[in-house]
């Protein structure tokens, strides 16, 4: 695996990579949708190597990249389900009437950082970081008003709360779940995690805390009704999550299977909406010949308003990596790390390249070397894989989602503002986890 790593291919490569994710960094600056030059130079460096080997006789390119678009493959749908009922809920003007009655409430922007941060932290475990983040940051705009000094706070403390509380639960990330379908960690296991995951989370937010504004978002007399079926498909998107985990926990399938059919429940939904629900809901309100001309339900209009340059990235990126992976980069650092300074520090720094290489490749590439460690050091990397990605906004699924919901205010470099905040929660959880482990 690593024949490849000295070669003009590993060179040319590893030059691409940190090329494709300086622009990145700077999209707000170039003005270049992140999704271009990951994709781009992700497709070209699996080009190299097939160059590569073709001029050598051959090798396992094709093998490796038909397992690698399985895992996006999952990867995506998980997603594009999640989005699209995100979409579906905004709609159906879900948010606008939270937003409401959480303004309703006379919540400063203060009170309302902590209420989005916390119930973030709480629904992670069970909903999954990303789709958590997704949700509250959508809700936190909505309460924003537009002012970017509320915006920045919230959206960063969201995405660490969702990255710490989804460390704690196998269902809470991608890389949870892969430590827990390897063995590694069982299910009971991970309540170890609670404290640290708290810890790394309430650390930061309470220094963000003090630079929220003291203020309060307009009220007015805004008044929302929630469109037909809304209700239902709150409960349906509850009933989504709670399949794809026990498509998952009790019929060892793919997770993405049970969100796939529960987007074909939203559907089945949309099409009775369209067909009499919305006519029945009008007639009942008295108002059907006012609103005849309202457009109707198309749950293929919501599909589209998903944010697929966010997906189109992590195809880019996890492309990307596969090939950097391929090649044998990341094992060669992932031995070197385990073999010169030890587990202990080796799995603090697989946090630290989580941030920048993103969380799922790198727990990918500690997995399929398998180092020999203990319950402690597996709940070590665990931990550090799932918050580390915190420090940057590209260094998770949620903080890149995220970055898709307010372009505007939330990018890359605002993010990176608070990382030595950040930092200090993922020290201070270390520390924890030292503590509340066995070893």
């Amino acid at each position: 695996m690593h024949s490849l790593t000295v070669t003009w291919v590993g060179y040319v490569s590893l030059i691409c990579f940190c090329l494709a994710y300086t622009l990145v960094i700077f999209e707000e600056k170039i003005h270049m949708r992140k999704s271009k030059p990951v994709i781009l130079i992700g497709c070209f460096m699996w080009g190299l190597i097939g160059t590569y080997e073709a001029q050598h006789g051959g090798g396992h390119a094709h093998d490796y990249v038909k397992e690698l678009i399985a895992e996006i493959g999952e990867l995506f749908f998980f997603l594009l389900v999640a989005m699209t009922y995100v979409n579906t809920l905004d709609e159906r003007n879900v948010f606008k009437a939270l937003r409401v009655w959480l303004l309703k409430k006379g919540l400063g922007f203060k009170k309302l950082f902590w209420a989005t941060g916390g119930i973030t932290f709480l629904l992670s475990p069970l909903a999954d970081n990303l789709t958590s983040a997704l949700l509250m940051s959508t809700v936190a705009l909505a309460v924003s008003n537009g002012n970017g000094r509320f915006i920045v706070p919230a959206f960063v403390n969201i995405v660490v709360a969702a990255n710490a509380g989804g460390a704690w639960s196998p269902f809470g990330d991608i890389t949870t779940l892969m430590v827990w379908t390897a063995g590694k960690v069982q299910t009971m296991e991970f309540s170890y995690l609670i404290l640290p995951s708290i810890v790394n989370w309430i650390i930061p937010a309470t220094i963000i805390y003090f630079f929220v504004p003291d203020e309060y978002p307009e009220v007015g007399d805004e008044e929302i009704e929630l469109k037909p079926g809304a209700k239902v498909i709150i409960g349906l998107g509850i009933f989504t999550i709670a399949t794809a985990v026990s498509f998952h926990q009790f019929l060892h399938l793919p997770p993405f299977l049970g969100m796939m059919f529960g987007l074909g429940l939203l559907m089945m939904m949309g099409w009775y909406l369209k067909r009499w629900g919305e006519h029945k809901h009008l007639e009942k309100m008295g108002n059907f010949d006012k609103q005849r001309d309202r457009p109707r339900f198309d749950i293929f209009t919501k599909v589209e308003g998903v944010e697929f340059d966010t997906l189109l990235f992590f195809f880019g990126v996890l492309t990307a990596v596969g090939a950097l992976q391929y090649i044998g980069y990341l094992a060669l650092v992932s031995e070197s790390m385990y073999g010169t300074l030890g587990p202990t520090y080796s799995n603090i720094i697989v946090g630290l390249l989580s941030a920048i290489v993103d969380n799922i490749p790198v727990m990918y590439a500690v997995l399929k070397m398998s180092p020999e460690m203990g319950l402690d050091q597996w709940l070590l990397v665990t931990l550090t894989a799932g918050v580390g990605g915190s420090l940057l906004s590209v260094g998770s699924a949620a903080g890149v989602a995220v970055m898709g919901v307010d372009r505007e205010h939330y990018s890359f470099l605002s993010h990176l503002k608070w990382a030595p905040v950040i930092a200090l929660g993922y020290v201070a959880s270390i520390i924890c986890w030292y503590f509340v482990t066995p070893h």
